[in-house]
């Protein structure tokens, strides 16, 4: 049975595609049975693709960065519809928790699959510099295996 991820950010322009970006590239090159997918917790780019200077960077590496944004919806957290909802941060976190309509279980923080103990949040690079989108494609790609790994070891097969 296909187990499924969404990665949830702010605008869904930056780090959620960047995330479903790793994640599904680590799904190819595994040849697992996940699918992946990504959102913001607002609606102010829905439509939009993926932010031009997170897209360069990450073609940089090798991801491919096929969606666009779109906006979480209380369907996507219902039981059953995601194994893992990932939040970038503690603010989509809360956001997510607060539209959630049962229990939120499934909903988890990325900080949570990162080894650095006091690394809790992605941050949002979109104010920054192109430093910025390096620095969450670093913390991707060390978190995103972990997240296969949770997947495996919780039982939930792949």
């Amino acid at each position: 049975m296909t187990k499924r991820v969404l990665f949830v950010c702010m605008g869904n322009i930056c780090r959620s595609p960047a995330a479903e970006a790793v994640l599904s590239k680590l799904i190819l090159q595994r040849s697992l049975d996940i699918s992946v997918d990504s959102a913001g917790t607002i609606g102010a780019h829905v439509g939009n693709s993926p932010d031009a200077r997170m897209k360069a960077a990450g073609e940089a590496r090798g991801y491919q960065f096929l969606y666009v944004a779109r906006q979480v919806t209380r369907e996507d957290l219902a039981a059953g519809r995601f194994d893992l909802v990932i939040a970038m941060d503690q603010d989509n976190l809360a956001n997510l928790k607060r539209l959630a309509s049962g229990p939120a279980d499934q909903i988890r923080l990325f900080g949570d699959f990162l080894n650095e103990e006091s690394v809790r949040c992605v941050p949002d690079p979109y104010y920054g510099g192109s430093q910025g989108f390096e620095d969450v494609l670093d913390m991707l790609e060390a978190g995103c295996p972990l997240i296969l790994d949770f997947l495996n070891q919780s039982g939930r097969s792949l």
